[in-house]
């Protein structure tokens, strides 16, 4: 069966021929490495991957299979991830060539651009701290002296995302100290596990983790459970760039680039990226329903509980069943932290995108598994049909996704595009799933969805490592 299956993904051939579609229409000639002749052009990149050198990923998630996928989702740029782990390093110098840039070109000619995440463990101000950090680098050179730097800290090659025992002040000061151009983005920064403002080991604030070098923070990754407005109502944001990526540990289509940045670039560059990202110059963001996250609303997984913000504060954040603490969510955190009211928007807001992945819409419109062969089918139609999945997502007309898939599918699709689908929220661990069928009954689908929440997400007994992620 499972050869079977692999038979049924998009050819290695299909996925070649079909570009990102902003590459087409803004670009003289296709990517190379010489390409002289580009006018502004909308790029979509997902700056936060990971290898197979990282714990809890296939031994397939390797560069072919990175650049094959992100062509069949629509990206125009992809981190390497994992760049000081020494042999995937290797890999990556190997597999792609640099430029003056800073950009890697693979020889089909996709472009990626160094990027790492690490954890740091520590203590300040007398309370335990485990925060992500993704690193972006300007160039091989760069990549080098920060290799060298962090082995001092602590051995490389056992894990894609190494732990180390230094702050993040201690950070901003090594990574200053080999060039200011290297960024430093706080990752899935709302997470209750292993994030800047987690519930569990994180701040509450930026000023608070990183004190006068604050400044030298200039971007916060979102996270799945997260979006936008959310991080509208808190003021100290205000001057930070709001950035999405997928974390993904996999190169399926339903995880790579499920969150993604959009520039507007005159050039392809590592300097015209992070001109972007300090110059909260984004075009716009595409995000996941915030209620699709693992980590969206409080609960206790084991105990298959699900709240609300004000019903945990009624339960005194306790699960009502076995009297343990709740995971708080990250909607709970926010509204700890929130200095301003729910609806919120700052000037001059980037706009973003709400969308779940084509493959979760047709794996729930139909009633099956997200990597059954039916879902495959239905999926290469559509990337056969329109280019790439951000196409189907944004810009194929209903019509024509219906005379593909048929009108359920398609409709989903077109919910979807206009923020109307619902999600049974994620908690605890456990992804959000889409609500369908109220829908096809025409009913309201608020009706009754706490009762689908407490049914919805099935006991997985404990916790894995995967699961924080």
């Amino acid at each position: 069966m499972r050869a079977k299956l692999r038979d049924l993904r998009v050819s290695d051939e299909l996925a070649h021929n079909y570009l990102p579609a902003h590459t087409l229409q803004t670009c003289n000639t296709t990517f190379k490495i010489n390409t002289t002749v580009l006018k502004i052009m909308k790029l979509i990149a997902d700056l936060h991957l990971h290898s197979h050198y990282a714990r809890a990923t296939s031994k397939d998630l390797n560069l072919a299979n990175l650049e094959k996928y992100a062509r069949i989702k629509g990206l125009g740029l992809l981190g390497t991830g994992d760049f000081q782990h020494p042999k995937w390093q290797q890999d990556v110098r190997q597999e792609l060539e640099e430029d003056e840039k800073g950009i890697l070109w693979s020889k089909g000619g996709f472009p990626f651009i160094w990027q790492t995440e690490i954890s740091l463990i520590y203590t300040q101000d007398n309370a335990g701290r485990r925060i992500h950090y993704i690193l972006l680098a300007p160039g091989g050179e760069v990549v080098s002296q920060v290799t060298e730097a962090l082995a001092g800290k602590g051995r490389l090659d056992y894990d894609g995302r190494p732990i180390f025992g230094f702050s993040s002040i201690e950070l901003v000061d090594m990574m200053m100290g080999i060039s200011a151009d290297i960024e430093i983005i706080p990752a899935h920064a709302w997470t209750p596990w292993f994030s800047v403002f987690g519930s569990n080991s994180g701040f509450n604030s930026l000023k608070e983790c990183f004190r006068d070098r604050v400044n030298k923070i200039h971007a916060i990754e979102t996270g799945l459970s997260s979006d936008p407005p959310m991080n509208w109502r808190i003021s100290e944001l205000d001057r930070i760039t709001l950035i999405s990526n997928s974390d993904s540990h996999s190169y399926w289509p339903w995880r790579i680039g499920r969150e993604a940045n959009i520039f507007e670039l005159n050039e392809i560059s590592y300097r015209a990226i992070i001109s972007s990202i300090r110059n909260k110059k984004l075009a716009a963001t595409i995000e996941v329903d915030p209620a699709y996250g693992k980590y969206h609303l409080d609960g206790h997984r084991a105990c298959e509980v699900c709240l609300e913000p004000k019903e945990s504060i009624m339960q005194k954040n306790i699960c009502p069943k076995c009297r343990r603490k709740l995971t708080i969510g990250v909607l709970h955190r926010v509204e700890e932290l929130a200095d301003r009211p729910e609806g919120f928007r700052p000037p001059n807001a980037a706009p973003f995108h709400s969308l779940i992945p084509v493959s979760e819409i047709i794996a729930q419109a139909t009633g099956t598994g997200i990597a059954t062969a039916k879902v495959w089918k239905a999926f290469n139609e559509l990337i056969k049909a329109f280019g790439s999945e951000y196409n189907v997502l944004l810009e194929a007309p209903g019509e024509e996704i219906g005379r593909v898939t048929g009108e359920k599918i398609a409709s989903a699709i077109m919910l979807n595009r206009a923020g109307k689908l619902k999600i049974i929220p994620g908690y605890d661990g456990e992804y959000g799933k889409p609500v369908f069928g109220a829908i096809e009954n025409n009913e309201n689908p608020e009706k009754g969805l706490k009762k689908q929440v407490k049914g919805s997400h099935k006991n997985q007994g404990q916790k894995g490592l995967d699961d924080y992620f």
